[in-house]
């Protein structure tokens, strides 16, 4: 098979062209979205703490801080979600690269030996 040079964007022989790259643009949707609705929870974590100081005072703290902890928690699960997300697109992204450089190996080991029929037999 033989390529274009030109349409090569490779530096090396050994690196891997980003078009061969699958893009997992859903997945990145969905860590994307875990990030914000993070952020999101934070935000409405602040909001309520101030809204339950002015509203009822001192008096809500202990309230509060039991719900801080829960949007807290349940806000570091989403931020861990969208990382894991991240995770997931690295490793096929790692599976796809080592799947086309075995595949690279594999045509050049095949292209270099000799076919079946001239091989040495093998002495046993």
């Amino acid at each position: 098979m033989a390529e274009n040079p030109s349409s090569d964007k490779r530096f090396r022989e050994e690196e891997v062209r980003d078009e061969d790259l699958e893009p997992y643009v859903t997945l990145r949707y969905i860590a994307r979205l875990f990030k914000i609705l993070a952020v999101l929870i934070v935000v409405l974590l602040i909001g309520e703490v101030i809204t339950g100081l002015v509203t009822e005072g001192m008096g809500a703290l202990m309230t509060l801080i039991g719900e801080a902890t829960k949007l807290l928690v349940i806000a570091g699960l989403m931020w861990a979600g969208g990382d894991i997300t991240i995770l997931l697109i690295d490793a096929g992204h790692d599976l796809r690269v080592a799947r086309i450089l075995l595949g690279r190996i594999n045509n050049a080991l095949n292209h270099d030996a000799p076919p079946l029929e001239k091989r040495p037999a093998a002495r046993g």
